[in-house]
């Protein structure tokens, strides 16, 4: 019987693939809990409608990204923090921070898993922070800590 699987079943198919199974395994597993559903043109039609859809969400998502890269790329943040002398921080700046300073920045929210900082900022100064946005687009923004 041929089915199309409406999600990934282990040693069968993966989500969206049109597979040929055993009637019995389709009618007494697949089937009932709604794993597959018989390939008819209807469901054909259905699964390729939703592949489309899904494309277009990622390639809007994909586009969405890349102009906030476009808009943040170069750009210097500012970012006060108390320091010391010789311009060691009392503490340390995280990517949270660096996060909230680019949502003040932007005006929108920003999550600060975007943004890559190996280890924390402990110097004033202008630093370079990577921002990884994900389906490979990656961008950077230059933070400048200064003193409150």
């Amino acid at each position: 019987m041929k089915v199309i699987l409406k999600a990934d079943v282990k040693g069968t198919g993966k989500k969206g693939e049109t597979v040929e199974v055993a009637d019995g395994y389709a009618r007494n597993y697949l089937i009932p809990r709604g794993l597959a559903v018989a390939a008819s043109e209807g469901a054909l039609r259905s699964i390729e409608a939703e592949r489309r859809a899904q494309k277009a969400k990622k390639e809007r998502q994909i586009a969405e990204l890349t102009a906030l890269r476009d808009q943040l790329e170069g750009q210097t943040i500012q970012l006060p923090a108390k320091s010391g002398e010789a311009g060691r921080l009392f503490g340390s700046i995280t990517n949270k921070d660096v996060a909230e300073a680019i949502s003040r920045h932007i005006g929108k929210p920003f999550d600060r898993k975007l943004v890559d900082l190996s280890t924390p900022i402990k110097t004033l100064g202008v630093h370079s922070v990577t921002l990884r946005f994900g389906h490979n687009i990656t961008g950077k923004v230059n933070v400048e800590i200064v003193p409150e």
